[in-house]
């Protein structure tokens, strides 16, 4: 013991915890190698659906598009309110829990501080994943306001101005979706954080398994295979 019950294995796990999820972060967002991945790959999709936008007259597709990427934003928005209310309760039930744990097979002992700090860190997480979801719901609201603000290029506008107008709306478009792929990206290692309640060996494997699902995903998933894939095949003769 070292300090409020933690181990030297718990803070090493613990930094391993962090680190990881920051590297993600910098090697996803910040790096070239990030340009490869299906998120960023997607970005260039968002520009491409505002350009096409500009060929069409009537836009309810659009409109409905968006409203479909608003609505995902607020579901998780209020999952993380319903998460952040049960980690809450960890925190009331600390006694019942640590009784609970130590019967369990595999046993432990944890002090109840420690078990405390720990709900804290999971509450802090799904606050944190709360305000990137209720922003990203936001941001595409107001992307709604600029899709709509995208004039016809029959209206005697400029095509300069048309084209800026579309580039606004993809560019918030995507803002919005980088905040909510943040949300996300709390909520798995989340799952990862749940570990540290068993132990702290469990927390770094539960972190590399959850570090290695995320980065298959972004750079040797099938959907990334999908997007990379040739042009339209030639029709069967």
């Amino acid at each position: 013991m070292l300090f409020a019950g933690f181990t030297i294995a718990d803070f090493v796990a613990f930094g391993f915890f962090v680190s990881a999820w920051l590297l993600y972060y910098l090697l996803l967002e910040r790096t070239e190698a990030g340009r490869r991945s299906l998120n960023r790959i997607m970005n260039g999709h968002r520009y491409a659906w505002l350009r096409a936008l500009l060929g069409r007259e009537n836009r309810i597709m659009d409109v409905n598009i968006n409203a479909t990427l608003q609505n995902g934003s607020a579901f998780f928005a209020s999952t993380s309110l319903l998460a952040v209310g049960g980690s809450l309760t960890l925190l009331r039930s600390t006694n019942e829990v640590i009784v609970l744990f130590g019967e369990l097979p595999f046993g432990f002992q944890a002090t109840r501080l420690a078990w405390e700090m720990k709900a804290l860190g999971l509450t802090i997480i799904f606050v944190y994943a709360f305000f990137k979801f209720a922003w990203s719901y936001r941001l595409f609201n107001y992307g709604a306001i600029l899709l709509g603000a995208v004039p016809n290029k029959g209206d005697g506008v400029a095509a300069e101005v048309v084209e800026r107008a579309a580039w606004r709306a993809a560019s918030m478009n995507t803002v919005a979706g980088r905040h909510f792929n943040r949300g996300q990206r709390a909520f798995f290692f989340s799952l990862a954080y749940l570990g540290w309640f068993v132990s702290a060996y469990v927390l770094m494997a539960a972190t590399a398994a959850v570090l290695y699902v995320m980065w298959h995903r972004q750079f040797a998933s099938d959907a990334l295979a999908a997007l990379e894939r040739g042009p339209w095949p030639p029709p069967p003769t």
